[in-house]
């Protein structure tokens, strides 16, 4: 199924909308002292997508870029963020994930006990009816057994793993940004579409800022991160983002640091990267004081007009709950972004590949024990 694997310069990574496997977060990764690697491979079209090739080629050749993440002194794990990008049919999935790991080994080094796909491909469950309730809203995957069944049943050995958690949001919002932004508009929820009026008749500015404003983010978004008990990153892992670019590469991305004041004071941030086609909403940060001033809601449509200016046809939230579900932590994050409109998208989410089965087993268990993930 995959063959004609070959090693490229990081620079050569083809461009794409997903952020993650670009040259820009390569960069971003190697300022945060994560080594990284970029594969080019062919495979056959038929054998993925159940079909007679059509074009001029019965290959499509593409690449992954592989996160070569360390999680002790002496062993990494081979991190794919969102990738491989290809998306196969449903029923080759397992054995595409399988004859690709297997032709990445000798690509690895020695001390590599896994690979980890963050795959972006939409969730095995998200089309069945049997796990949508009676209101039309995802109950989410099976337990994760029935998970593996279903993705190891084309393979020979059974090898992929469900893993504890997701790293990356397996569950976001996609915004149409090609339409008009009256018909954008027309489409938010009414409460949404009042609160950016709101915003504007309460003297809400938006304005894009630098790394010398970098302190300004870092304050609302430490606020922020107590406020609501989550991981807090260092002010140097958003230094790095802001200041990665490969503009000599074929992949770069855009990244602006928006933040929304009133009088001068701060109430809002958000990182805003543009890559390709599409504008994601990568990071987002809010004052205690001034709520009712609505900044937010100012700061997100500010950044699909930006977007949209860029020529981007897509906007990813990046991050929200299943399913409208007061007691998932992620609820708030889903109440606010919906209310723009979009379409509900459910990934696939963490799935491993050991490559060292003993280690694997400790790797697993002492991974219980991180924080940052997103559940």
């Amino acid at each position: 199924m995959v063959f004609g694997l070959e090693k490229k310069e990081i620079k050569h990574v083809y461009k794409t909308s997903i952020i993650q496997q670009t040259a820009f977060w390569s960069e971003v990764k190697q300022q945060q002292g994560i080594a990284s690697l970029a594969i080019n491979f062919k495979v056959n079209k038929p054998s993925i997508f159940n079909g007679s090739p059509t074009g001029k080629s019965a290959y499509i050749e593409t690449d992954v870029l592989i996160l070569l993440q360390p999680i002790d002194n002496e062993h990494t794990i081979a991190y794919i963020p969102y990738g491989p990008e290809i998306e196969p049919h449903e029923e080759n999935q397992g054995k595409f994930l399988e004859e690709f790991s297997e032709s990445l080994r000798s690509y690895l080094p020695k001390n590599c006990i896994t690979i980890r796909y963050d795959l972006a491909w939409q969730s095995q469950w998200a089309t069945d009816p049997e796990h949508f309730d009676k209101y039309g809203n995802w109950n989410g995957p099976p337990e994760k057994r029935y998970q593996e069944f279903r993705l190891n049943i084309s393979t020979q050995h059974w090898n992929l793993k469900k893993s504890n958690s997701d790293i990356l949001p397996s569950n976001t919002i996609f915004l149409d940004l090609r339409k008009e932004s009256k018909a954008l508009l027309a489409a938010m929820k009414p409460k949404t579409r009042y609160n950016i009026n709101l915003s504007g008749r309460k003297g809400v500015h938006i304005r894009e800022v630098g790394l010398d404003k970098l302190d300004v983010w870092y304050a609302l978004y430490r606020e922020t991160a107590i406020r609501n008990n989550i991981h807090l990153n260092s002010i140097e892992y958003f230094r790095s983002v802001l200041k990665a670019r490969a503009e000599n590469s074929a992949s770069p991305a855009e990244v602006q640091l928006l933040v929304a004041e009133v009088d001068g004071i701060p109430l809002a941030a958000m990182f805003l990267v543009l890559s390709n086609k599409r504008g994601t909403y990568l990071y987002g940060a809010s004052s205690s004081i001034k709520r009712n001033y609505m900044a937010t809601y100012a700061l997100q449509w500010r950044a699909m007009q930006i977007a949209k200016s860029r020529g981007c046809e897509e906007y990813d939230f990046f991050g929200v709950s299943p399913r409208p579900d007061p007691a998932h932590p992620m609820y708030g994050l889903f109440k606010f972004k919906s209310g723009f409109g979009g379409n509900l998208h459910h990934r696939m989410g963490c799935w491993d590949y050991p490559l060292d089965q003993d280690r694997y087993i400790l790797f697993k268990a002492s991974e219980m024990k991180s924080q940052g993930y997103h559940l």
